[in-house]
């Protein structure tokens, strides 16, 4: 487990790049978006292309079935409950560093946790810092705060070269009718699509977005944002959360592990290399896999 003071220590290494008047990194969280409702029939923009440079290992399995949802230049879309995205999307900072990839990250909501992504890292196998090192974390606390970041994106992308471009909730901060005046809220957003669109472009990055809302809460996205590679929508099932993938059709189970149930790995060989990740079960002290006797 890593200690609280050493994943203090660790999240100084990430900090948001150089906007006007960007308040310092604390802050009260933001509300996350509601529920998802249907996806609304827009001219969604979906198209094959090469995959991406490797984001993700190919094992665990969950890690290669993500990783074929990325595409250079392209958006992949996560959606669904907001709870089920964020255990995810820490999973996967995990997974980045296991292959080696470097993220920039646009936090939106402020849920970013050093601790729990370090305890996935450490379930892999990897120490925390590393995997916290691997992140370069900007986060907002306005709306207008996200323009000005989602604007200077581009330049920072260039600069720091990353594999993966993760924007989390980023339009958590228009709903705030105190700071935001409600008649803007759908402009911003419309400019922050297709800043979004030049990024991608520009970069030829992959893109994930993870937008609890789907496209209804996300103005603009549809139409002006960037090429999509895929929309995953996360669904709450009584035996875990089901993944789904828009564009090939194909659904992922991740169960969960009751106290005590064997898992697979268990009855590997001594040198299999195969890991089994079960979803929200409690994390064990090293990435050492078990054994009896």
């Amino acid at each position: 487990m890593v200690s609280r003071g050493a994943a203090a220590a660790l999240a100084s290494f990430h900090s948001a790049w150089s906007i006007p008047d960007l308040v310092p990194a604390s802050g009260p969280a933001s509300t996350p978006a509601g529920p998802v409702g249907p996806v609304p029939r827009v001219p969604v923009r979906i198209r094959r292309r090469l995959p991406a440079r490797q984001v993700l290992p190919t094992t665990p399995a969950l890690f290669g079935w993500l990783g074929k949802r990325f595409a250079p230049g392209e958006a992949t879309v996560w959606a669904g409950a907001s709870s089920a995205i964020d255990r995810l999307l820490e999973l996967l900072y995990a997974g980045s560093a296991l292959a080696k990839g470097r993220i920039s990250l646009l936090e939106g909501a402020n849920r970013f946790n050093p601790y729990r992504i370090a305890e996935q890292g450490q379930a892999l196998g990897l120490e925390p810092t590393p995997v916290l090192e691997g992140i370069h974390l900007a986060r907002a606390f306005t709306a207008y705060q996200l323009v000005a970041l989602v604007d200077g994106w581009s330049a920072e992308a260039r600069r720091r070269r990353p594999t993966l471009l993760i924007g989390h909730e980023l339009p958590a901060l228009f709903d705030n009718p105190e700071e935001l005046p409600p008649e803007e809220r759908e402009p911003l957003l419309r400019h922050v699509s297709e800043q979004l669109a030049e990024l991608v472009e520009g970069t030829g990055l992959p893109l994930l977005l993870t937008v609890s809302g789907g496209f209804a809460a996300f103005p603009g996205l549809a139409e002006l944002g960037p090429r999509f590679s895929d929309l995953v929508r996360l669904i709450p099932r009584p035996a875990g959360v089901e993944l789904g993938s828009a564009r090939e059709g194909r659904r992922l189970l991740m169960v969960h592990r009751a106290p005590g149930q064997r898992g697979l790995e268990e009855f590997a060989p001594p040198d299999a290399t195969q890991e089994v990740n079960p979803w929200a079960a409690p994390l064990p002290l090293t990435g050492r896999h078990s054994r009896n006797g």
